[in-house]
């Protein structure tokens, strides 16, 4: 699934992505990105989680060993986000999709204050070799 406003809107966005995926992925795991809009992304969101809203990003495991599964992200939603944020376009895409990542490899932010301060421990430092800053810092 590609929503072409990605390509128009952040040229490159494709290289972006599998850098950010290759980062937070174990080597010998792949998965699939899908830049969504936010008109796809609030469907599934609605359908898989009962929320009937866009979300910044969703992750689908496979529950294979070597796939991880899916992530997919909603550009309207990033966008927005960013903006409102004070981070770059391009930052947050990579933010999400090792985010993204992370859950596919079964990380988890929501069942404890300790497993969030895990996951974002880990994001920072994938983050960080990536070039790209703290994420959880006010802007």
């Amino acid at each position: 699934m590609l929503d072409a406003g990605w390509l128009k809107a952040l040229p490159g966005v494709e290289r972006l992505v599998r850098k950010a995926a290759r980062a937070a992925a174990r080597r010998g795991k792949s998965l699939n990105v899908a830049l969504a809009d936010d008109k796809a992304v609030r469907a599934l969101n609605k359908r898989d989680r009962q929320k009937d809203k866009p979300t910044n990003v969703l992750s689908y495991p496979s529950g294979e060993r070597a796939f991880l599964g899916d992530v997919v992200l909603a550009r309207q939603t990033v966008w927005r986000e960013a903006r409102e944020q004070k981070k770059s376009p391009a930052d947050h895409v990579t933010h999400l999709v090792v985010h993204g990542a992370l859950h596919l490899l079964g990380h988890d932010h929501e069942t404890s204050d300790a497993d969030a301060e895990r996951m974002e421990a880990l994001e920072r430092r994938i983050l960080k070799r990536l070039g790209v800053a703290d994420p959880y810092i006010a802007r």
